[in-house]
């Protein structure tokens, strides 16, 4: 089994900073592909980053709704993976999800029925 624990989310402005953490534990494969979505009331679950952890290369992909805002990265030593999010907006708000795939590399956003691991959320809200 592997056990994702999000952290990091917060309340902000228009305009501001987050960085949101995934601390991944339990067994782990030397690839992963790890994922952050973000749901929001009455909106459908959605894929805004992806990165191939450990020997994926650390290869990212982006949604366009957050592509130029949102960085995925990854620390190996610490089984953990970032989303810093930068210029949030009021449409950035929601619940957001760390998801994980051992052993599989993601070439694109895939959807959540890829992802047999996940976290339990940490609440983002952007206000105006």
């Amino acid at each position: 089994q592997m056990q994702l624990v999000e952290s990091g989310g917060g309340s902000v402005q228009t305009g501001g900073s987050l960085r949101l953490s995934c601390a991944a534990s339990g067994v782990t494969y030397s690839t992963n592909c790890v994922a952050w979505f973000r749901q929001a009331p009455g909106i459908e679950r959605e894929g805004i980053a992806v990165i191939n952890t450990g020997g994926g290369g650390g290869a990212t992909h982006y949604a366009n709704s957050v592509k130029g805002r949102f960085t995925i990265s990854q620390d190996n030593a610490r089984n953990t993976v970032y989303l810093q999010m930068n210029s949030l907006k009021p449409e950035d708000t929601g619940m957001y999800y760390c998801a994980a795939a051992r052993g599989r590399l993601c070439a694109s956003i895939y959807s959540s029925n890829v992802f047999p691991y996940w976290g339990q959320g940490t609440q983002v809200t952007v206000s105006s």
